[in-house]
């Protein structure tokens, strides 16, 4: 049986997802708040934090910036954010307190980070909320997505954001497939989900809070809090023969 295509333009309420149900936006980042609303769709916070950005006020940096960290465009810049010797930012980023970028982090556009984040080591970032304490810290690719608080991404693990037919990104709801009205569009991952090292998240992929994608496997669809995925395998051995 065919699964109906939902509207783009349908209500979160109606799809029975929200915001609400992965993650809840931290103090840090309440001058934000009018842009993300908590009973929205999740996937509709990544299409707000351009306009979120636009709307901010960046003040001029007040930290010392390293010779080898190269910054163009609007980029505010929490004093308490530590820098890397060498990295990447071009605006419009806000970055919170107390985040912690790291060696040959490229950061390129539209890019919130609240307090306490890591984005790190030869990591990139693009088009992305960041909650509280979220941990990206080794050859990640967060595009097109929304990290919960205290979200964490093993080393390599990806966020895949384009379908190889390049159409619309959808999302499975219960009985139905929702259109995002997104072609651009990542991963969802609620307060405190996990990804293993080397994963990757197909795009849409939804995981609920606490729950966790085992190492070395790629996931499609949505992944209920506290669930894990995770994919058996079976390991031979033979003689070396030379």
């Amino acid at each position: 049986m065919e699964i109906p295509l939902v509207s783009r333009d349908i209500s979160a309420i109606n799809a029975g997802v929200k915001a609400s149900e992965f993650f809840a936006l931290p103090p840090s980042l309440a001058s934000f708040a009018p842009f993300f609303a908590a009973d929205a769709a999740p996937w509709d916070w990544i299409k707000r934090i351009g306009a979120a950005l636009e709307a901010a006020q960046f003040e001029p940096l007040a930290l010392k910036v390293p010779a080898g960290v190269h910054i163009e465009g609007k980029v505010w810049l929490h004093p308490t954010v530590k820098l890397p010797p060498q990295a990447t930012i071009i605006g419009p980023v806000w970055i919170g307190a107390k985040t912690d970028i790291r060696p040959g982090a490229f950061i390129r556009g539209n890019v919130i980070a609240g307090e306490g984040c890591v984005l790190g080591n030869a990591s990139e970032f693009k088009n992305c909320l960041l909650l509280d304490g979220v941990q990206a810290p080794h050859f990640n690719y967060v595009g097109d997505s929304i990290l919960g608080n205290g979200a964490h991404l093993g080393a390599g693990a990806i966020c895949s954001n384009l379908r190889l037919d390049q159409a619309e990104v959808t999302v499975r709801v219960g009985e139905q497939v929702v259109g995002t009205g997104l072609k651009k569009f990542g991963a969802i991952l609620g307060d405190k989900a996990e990804v293993g090292c080397n994963s990757v998240l197909n795009p849409g992929a939804l995981l609920g809070p606490r729950a966790l994608v085992m190492p070395s496997m790629a996931f499609t669809g949505f992944l209920a809090p506290n669930t894990i995925a995770r994919v058996r395998q079976s390991v031979s051995t033979m003689v070396r023969r030379d």
